[in-house]
C-alpha cells in the first residue's frame, strides 16, 4: 500500500473490537463492499448526509479519500474506520473520531454511517462504544462530541445510550441534503460514566 504514501498507518492501524464486530482503517481492497453498501444504502443515507459528489463511489475518489485521510492521520486530526461483522467479514459502516484538537481541549468529534441492511440492530451502539474508548485511553482525549439533526431520534437514543449527554442545539450548524440545518450537540467527558 505505498501508493500515495499510505502504507505507514494502514500497515500498523489498530483493529478495534466490538461485541460481534471489529473495526479498521479504510483501504483500497474495501473499494467494491463499499460501492455495494453506499449505493444499495443510498436513499436511506441521503436525509443524514451531505450532499454526494457526482463520481461519489468511483475508484478514483475513493483513493483521493484514502489520501486525504491519511494526511489527516499523519496530522493527528482524523481517525477513520469501517465497521466490519466480525463473523463473516462484511463492510456494515463506518465511523470517525475527525477534528481532533489537541492543547487545551484535547477533544473530538465523531460521525458515523451504517448501510441500511444493518441499522438498528445495535451495530453502531457498539462501534461508538469500541470508538469512545478508543478516543479516551490511547488517543488520551478528554472530550469526545457529536451532532445530530433533531428529528434523528435513532442517533440521539445511541449518543445517550453511550453516556453522551445532551448540551444545546447549534442553528444551521451543517449542510445535510442540500440544506443548512440545526443539530442537536451531545459531549461525553472521559470521567462520565459510560
Amino acid at each position: 500500500m505505498a501508493l500515495f504514501g499510505l502504507r505507514g498507518f494502514f500497515e500498523s492501524s489498530p483493529i478495534l473490537q466490538g461485541e460481534g464486530l471489529y473495526m479498521r482503517a479504510p483501504e483500497m481492497r474495501d473499494h467494491s463492499q463499499w460501492v455495494a453498501q453506499r449505493a444499495a444504502s443510498r436513499d436511506f443515507l441521503t436525509p443524514w448526509e451531505p450532499d454526494w459528489q457526482e463520481d461519489e463511489l468511483s475508484r478514483s475518489s475513493f483513493r483521493r479519500r484514502l489520501q486525504r485521510q491519511a494526511e489527516d492521520i499523519a496530522r493527528d486530526e482524523t481517525y477513520p474506520f469501517f465497521i466490519f461483522e466480525l463473523q463473516t467479514q462484511v463492510l456494515m459502516g463506518g465511523i470517525t473520531l475527525g477534528q481532533v484538537r489537541r492543547g487545551i481541549a484535547q477533544a473530538g468529534t465523531i460521525g458515523y454511517w451504517m448501510a441500511k441492511d444493518h441499522a438498528n440492530k445495535g451495530h453502531m451502539t457498539r462501534a461508538v462504544r469500541a470508538l469512545v474508548d478508543y478516543g479516551f485511553s490511547r488517543l488520551r482525549l478528554h472530550r469526545i462530541e457529536a451532532a445530530c439533526l433533531p428529528h434523528n431520534l435513532a442517533s440521539m437514543r445511541l449518543l445517550e445510550r453511550n453516556g453522551f449527554r445532551k448540551e444545546g442545539l447549534a442553528r444551521s450548524y451543517l449542510r445535510i441534503n442540500g440544506q443548512w440545518q440545526d443539530h442537536v450537540l451531545y459531549g461525553l467527558l472521559d470521567g462520565d460514566p459510560r
